[in-house]
């Protein structure tokens, strides 16, 4: 059951007309997408086969942390590295374990008929919204983009589509034309460029939602200028510290902020090494060392971490008092 879809279809006793129904909808995704959009790992088995189970103890963890929307299918969840029966799967576990507590975006990509059909199996799953990646084609156009949005959105029922950015150099105007796009109702802004970032805000429609999609350490930069919420790959080993920091901007207190990112900082270093190779590698090693063992991550990930990142690593868990704490995690 998606609990966002069952609100918005009724008040009281009295059916909603289609445009108010979409419109109650719209509004509820936008105010949650200010807030912490986690992203998923995607647990593997010892034979490297996605295993649903796993993912629901890391769901239970960041639902009552208070993580605001969970995402299946990122790049934190592996998503170039997975088949599409596999990101099928993984969106089917994401909204069974989540039970429409919270909003649930559902990562789509790859080709354009790969893309539509996730697309329509996310929203047959009970996705709340559809976060499309930009396409890594070398040969991706503009123009291109827009058919492709529109499509994999009328594949996706309708749902309301989050676009996820990784590359501004398609330019101002080709991102303009995108949020301008029917069913857009926010973007995931992932390059470090929040100069750029604020052109965009300025020159899109004013209601597309702005978030930072390059996590906590980057999250300060970008509410300068206008983004709200942020990504989040730390939720997966400690939704606490996400939502602590999530609040601390909320209020504008940049200062405790600062220090509540420098705290965490060790562990993002250690994901950004390696061409930020170990980005996914750090999050699975952390849970294994917390006593929730989600396998490996496939090449072209590292895999595993050296000794020193390992090291590392541990003594991080060690100093924050994680290391085991999910021992016994069903």
């Amino acid at each position: 059951m998606d609990l966002w879809r069952d609100f918005s279809h009724t008040i009281g006793d009295t059916p909603l007309s289609q445009p108010l129904e979409d419109a109650l909808t719209a509004h509820d995704l936008s105010q949650a997408l200010t807030g912490i959009s986690g992203i998923l790992v995607a647990p593997f088995d010892a034979s490297d086969a996605f295993d649903a189970p796993k993912l629901k103890p890391i769901v239970e963890r960041t639902v009552d942390a208070g993580v605001h929307i969970l995402v299946a299918n990122g790049n934190t969840g592996e998503f170039y590295g997975l088949t599409v029966e596999e990101a099928e799967a993984f969106v089917r576990a994401a909204a069974e374990h989540i039970a429409g507590r919270v909003p649930l975006l559902a990562g789509i990509g790859k080709s354009i008929k790969d893309a539509c059909r996730l697309a329509k199996t996310s929203a047959e799953a009970g996705a709340s919204a559809l976060m499309i990646h930009q396409p890594p084609d070398p040969f991706v156009s503009p123009r291109g983009i827009v058919e492709y949005v529109k499509r994999v959105r009328e594949a996706g029922d309708g749902l309301p589509v989050v676009l996820y950015l990784r590359n501004d150099a398609i330019g101002t105007r080709a991102i303009a034309e995108l949020c301008s796009l029917a069913g857009v109702v926010g973007v995931k802004w992932a390059t470090p460029n929040p100069l750029r970032l604020s052109e965009a805000i300025a020159a899109s429609p004013e209601a597309t939602v702005w978030v930072g999609g390059l996590a906590e350490v980057w999250a300060p930069a970008f509410y300068a200028v206008g983004a709200r919420g942020f990504t989040s790959g730390l939720i997966n080993v400690w939704p606490e510290r996400s939502v602590a920091i999530h609040k601390a901007l909320e209020a504008s207190d940049y200062d405790a902020a600062r220090k509540l990112i420098v705290g965490m900082q060790a562990f993002e270093e250690i994901r950004a090494e390696e061409m930020n190779g170990t980005n996914v590698t750090g999050v699975k090693a952390a849970l294994a060392m917390m006593g929730h063992d989600c396998g490996r991550t496939r090449p072209p990930s590292a895999w595993p971490l050296t000794d020193a990142q390992s090291s590392k690593l541990r003594a991080f868990l060690e100093r924050e008092n994680l290391l085991d704490t999910m021992s016994g995690a069903a």
